[in-house]
């Protein structure tokens, strides 16, 4: 339980982020009783604090007009928020970059000990690769990033598409911000292999207790990696082709489904591609107009054939059929 002075200052934060509060509100945010928070604000009163109160059912609290509050107080989450904010526009350049290094500089000085280490393990285990509005909350970033950087063993419940919790027990390394999405890059104990998780998908996350070495990060670097997750690994179906034809005669046809393209020489590019089905991907092969090695999957080999007679026979009662190539 906090003190009683950390509960003023905790008391004065809330009351320069909102002035009008419902006692039940307070006390609730304070985590004390009714009666405590009664006597927290008797003893601003007596600081020189203009508190007003009305009682009843919606009765509540309000800091009086003219009543000058301290210099700004953030609560953890916000100070974090802030900093995070602050150092990912720091990565800019111009006045906007070097102006936001310095305010993050002086935020850091004023942070107490132990919320420097807590924003120190986000700045070191948080990767923005795209930025955008998200619904995770910051208290959660904070919890997985301080997990990665002090290399804990985590436990949770994830939901797939359909809601269906499985049990997984990972080594967290980073987490990553990806337009409005939070994901957790991690090695995953039971599929011994890396594996990306939605952190709003991540269910009652708790440490093991156990410790673990650092691995050396997939591909060598999170955004190639995550750029590679994002674009393959959510599809049911994935596939490695080599197409006869360089990266540039490729370019107009990735946007049809996910792939990373890889030149191979001057005249080959492999694609790692993924799509919902199988169905999908011949298509997607057949309109690429080159000639086209499929290294995995093998049945994806029988598909193509399968999909290619379909055509013909729709070919052939349209009174034409398939050009023999």
């Amino acid at each position: 339980m906090l003190s009683a002075s950390a509960r003023l200052l905790r008391l004065l934060a809330l009351f320069q982020a909102q002035r009008a509060w419902t006692g039940a509100a307070l006390a609730e945010r304070l985590e004390i009783t009714e009666r405590t928070l009664r006597r927290d604000v008797d003893r601003l009163r007596s600081l020189g604090y203009t508190v007003d109160s009305t009682s009843g059912v919606a009765g509540g609290y309000r800091l009086g007009a003219g009543s000058a509050l301290p210099p700004l107080l953030l609560e953890d989450e916000e100070a974090i928020a802030v900093a995070l904010a602050l150092g990912h526009a720091g990565t800019g350049e111009g006045d906007i970059g070097n102006a936001s290094m310095r305010a993050l500089a002086k935020l850091d000085q004023l942070m107490p000990p132990r919320l420097r280490r807590r924003l120190g393990s986000v700045r070191a285990s948080v990767v923005p690769v795209m930025r955008g509005t998200s619904g995770v909350r910051v208290k959660a970033v904070s919890m997985f990033a301080e997990a990665c950087t002090e290399r804990r063993e985590l436990r949770f419940g994830y939901q797939d598409h359909h809601q269906t919790v499985t049990l997984r027990t990972v080594e967290p390394h980073r987490v990553v911000q990806t337009g409005p999405r939070w994901y957790l890059l991690a090695w995953d104990m039971a599929r011994q292999d890396w594996r990306t998780f939605r952190l709003d998908r991540i269910v009652d996350a708790e440490p093991t207790g156990a410790r673990f070495a650092a691995r050396r990060l997939p591909l060598g670097d999170v955004e190639a990696y995550m750029e590679h997750a994002l674009k393959v690994s959510p599809y049911l179906h994935h596939a490695r082709v080599v197409v006869h034809a360089p990266l540039a005669a490729l370019e107009p046809h990735l946007g049809w489904v996910g792939g990373v393209p890889e030149v191979v020489d001057a005249g080959r590019t492999r694609i790692v591609t993924g799509a919902s089905s199988l169905d999908a991907l011949s298509v997607w092969l057949g309109c690429l107009g080159h000639e086209i090695e499929i290294e995995s999957p093998a049945e994806l080999v029988q598909h193509v054939a399968q999909v290619a007679t379909r055509l013909d026979t729709i070919a052939r009662r349209q009174g034409t059929s398939l050009p023999r190539l």
